[in-house]
């Protein structure tokens, strides 16, 4: 029991960590390459590439448009750095929210991933946390499970349900 209340609790801090620092440098890296390229209300824009951030949309719906925007303006340098960028920007989510998850919760990545993903979709927002607290704790319990019940000695007829 105590272990299954800490491990949520670890599950719930790496995850917050993950997504919420993630999300952070995403949207001040894409706010910084807005800025350098000249575009207008890039503060505006980096508050929604965090937001998009946080519900795991990313910050490509916001930086792609401003490239191409940088890009009809004539401006064809920036235009091609701001693409560059957003490819960087956008892909640094897939090794920097890993790295930080771990260190927040000891449990297999691709659990705390079928986690945020599955709640998102089923719980919203709410979900990114509620989703692998749920899977956490049934993978702890499996796994104490299994590990309790292992085969009977030889000669002692199994133990009844």
């Amino acid at each position: 029991g105590e272990g299954a209340v800490t491990l949520a609790a670890d599950a719930i801090r790496g995850v917050a960590l993950g997504v919420g620092v993630t999300a952070i440098v995403q949207a001040v890296l894409g706010g910084i390459g807005l800025a350098l390229a000249g575009v207008p209300l890039a503060g505006l824009l980096t508050a929604l590439m965090f937001m998009l951030c946080i519900a795991q949309i990313g910050a490509l719906p916001v930086l792609l448009p401003a490239a191409g925007w940088v890009l009809y303006g004539g401006d064809v340098g920036w235009g091609v750095f701001l693409l560059v960028w957003s490819a960087v920007v956008g892909t640094l989510d897939n090794f920097l929210r890993p790295v930080l998850i771990r260190l927040g919760a000891d449990l297999p990545l691709l659990l705390i991933f079928a986690g945020v993903i599955g709640g998102l979709l089923a719980f919203g927002l709410v979900g990114i946390f509620v989703g692998p607290v749920v899977l956490a704790v049934a993978f702890t319990l499996l796994e104490s499970w299994i590990e309790e019940g292992g085969p009977p000695a030889d000669g002692e007829p199994p133990a009844a349900p």
